[in-house]
């Protein structure tokens, strides 16, 4: 079922995405060459504990994962897609790396994410972010009520497909705000004017991921990591949003 919130839930939302925005920065300003992921993990958790909240990644499960999550940072690298478990992992020069991050913040769940370069890499994976992030933001401007889940698709594939990448079709956005997912899914190909209708009081989470080659992605053995299937890069940016009457209030940004 597609849920409304209230304005009282929207204020709410509107100061956790606020909080997590920062968090969220503060974390990428100390992904760089040699860092161990698991450290900008650490520092993750810290700050949201540090804020009131509680990291809504940490231990989620579905009823078919295999193992529930065990981080509070997703940390996707290169051809890593999303989901990306930050043990063992070291950043080096030339990697792009996609860091999502989620909280609950007085019972209420936002989500966030962006993609970095660590230091100098290559002009194709500069072009790979830069795609993503601006297909995000074309998105958002899709949004407003009496429009269809189908016009932020449809918006997203066209500009990411202009550009000579393609989009994951596989994993999709989502209704966030009680949980950590709820409906409705809202996938960032299709066409506009259909699927369901955006009202006033949705809350989403829009979220292209965006591969270099094909749009087929795998789920590695650790049952939580999806990969290109082609081994080239992805990238990915997400916001939580609200659905306005004349548009979209982004509630993850600083």
């Amino acid at each position: 079922m597609i849920t409304i919130k209230t304005v009282e839930e929207i204020k709410i939302l509107r100061a956790g995405g606020k909080i997590l925005a920062d968090i969220l920065h503060q974390v990428a300003s100390h992904a760089t060459s040699e860092v161990a992921c698991e450290e900008l993990n650490a520092l993750s958790e810290k700050l949201i504990k540090q804020f009131g909240g509680e990291p809504s990644f940490k231990n989620y499960k579905t009823s078919d994962d295999r193992i529930p999550y065990p981080a509070s940072l997703c940390v996707s690298v290169n051809n890593e897609v999303v989901h990306g478990i930050p043990d063992g992992k070291i950043l080096r020069e030339g990697d792009i790396v996609g860091l999502d991050l989620g909280m609950k913040y007085k019972g209420l769940y936002t989500d966030t994410a962006i993609t970095i370069p660590i230091g100098n890499v290559s002009e194709n994976a500069r072009k790979i972010i830069d795609v993503a992030e601006k297909s995000l933001n074309i998105g958002i401007q899709a949004v407003k009520e009496g429009a269809y889940i189908g016009d932020i698709g449809f918006a997203i594939q066209n500009y990411v497909e202009s550009h000579g990448f393609n989009v994951v079709r596989k994993l999709v956005g989502h209704g966030v705000g009680y949980g950590v997912h709820e409906e409705p899914e809202v996938p960032h190909y299709g066409k506009a004017g259909t699927g369901a209708q955006l009202k006033e009081g949705m809350i989403l989470a829009l979220e292209p991921m965006i591969n270099d080659g094909g749009s087929d992605v795998v789920l590695d053995n650790d049952g939580w990591t999806w990969k290109t299937k082609d081994d080239l890069l992805s990238a990915h940016f997400e916001h939580t949003i609200a659905v306005t009457k004349t548009g979209a209030e982004i509630l993850t940004k600083i």
